[in-house]
């Protein structure tokens, strides 16, 4: 049977998890073993209500058995969600494009406790476009300019872009001044390391290389100037830099910036953890890394895009 796109329901498209062959429950214990997280009564709740379907489409039910199929999708949905405190400012569209300013906390797309309060799923309620794709990430943590896709056929153009490194990124970070690190940086400099992930899943980390050619990480950094944190004429603690990722890998800029002894003012994880992942946020403590602007030559158009991001750092 063809298989038909599955719909999108509350702005949120199906995730999808394999079925191994010879799986012998009924679903509904698949499920439950699957993800010993989600109380089975939350997924009793998902199948009554027509949120688990086959890949073509069909409702199943919790006690038919796995046999025959390789695949479950279901919808995502966080029970008594909490609202996000946070206002989500579009600052470009058009028939190709939509360009967000996204503030610290939010993540792009649903993940964890974050569904209908992701940025994604926001845009596509508040703009009706459900077909509304990402076509880069930013840290959760990280504010900041993100672009979206408006049409499918298109995203595969943009995403050559960001593939080829034909998106020129600038981002603004506070971290404490040079001297502070025992490395003595001397700026400007590119910082170049192999990351590998780290033991704990959600943190990045360097790994030792005998070879530059192993390197799949690379960063130009700037010191622009003293911040002061406190009342007039006392002495600068902190500085601000300017960071131009010319690679993309998770947590780059908070990784090589602390590598060089100088982790970025806020953050909880670098350059160790102070608040997990699953733990409560607290919005006072936000970490200082604005993406500030995004340029390239638009693949669809022509036209040179060039955005800046209307938020400030605040500390």
């Amino acid at each position: 049977m063809h298989n038909l796109p599955l719909p999108i329901k509350h702005g949120v498209g199906p995730s999808c998890v394999s079925v191994p062959p010879g799986t012998l429950p009924c679903i509904l214990d698949f499920l439950v073993a699957r993800f010993p997280a989600i109380e089975r009564s939350i997924w009793q709740q998902r199948i009554e209500q027509g949120d688990v379907l086959t890949a073509q489409g069909l409702r199943v039910t919790a006690e038919q058995t796995c046999t025959g199929l390789k695949q479950l999708f279901y919808y995502r949905h966080v029970p008594g969600e909490i609202p996000l405190p946070f206002k989500v400012e579009v600052i470009f569209q058009d028939a190709h494009l939509v360009v967000a300013d996204k503030p610290h906390f939010m993540p792009v797309t649903p993940i964890g406790r974050y569904v209908q309060q992701s940025l994604l799923v926001q845009l596509k309620h508040t703009l009706g476009l459900p077909h509304l794709c990402p076509l880069h990430r930013i840290d959760r943590e990280t504010a900041g300019l993100v672009l979206f896709g408006i049409a499918p056929q298109e995203r595969h153009a943009y995403h050559d872009l960001f593939h080829h490194r034909r998106v020129h990124k600038v981002y603004e970070a506070i971290a404490a001044r040079p001297e502070a690190s025992r490395l003595a940086p001397v700026f400007p400099l590119t910082h170049r390391s192999l990351m590998v992930e780290d033991e704990l899943f959600f943190r990045m980390r360097e790994a030792k290389v005998s070879d530059a050619a192993q390197y799949n990480s690379e960063t130009h950094i700037e010191f622009l100037e003293d911040v002061f944190q406190t009342e007039a004429g006392a002495e600068p603690a902190l500085a601000r830099y300017r960071l131009r990722p010319v690679t993309g890998r998770r947590h780059q800029l908070r990784v090589h910036m602390n590598a060089l002894g100088l982790p970025l003012w806020g953050d909880q994880f670098y350059p160790q953890v102070l608040r997990g992942p699953d733990e409560t946020d607290d919005f006072s403590q936000t970490l200082q890394l604005l993406a500030k602007s995004i340029s390239f030559q638009d693949p669809i158009t022509g036209a040179l895009r060039a955005f800046e991001s209307q938020l400030k750092l605040q500390f």
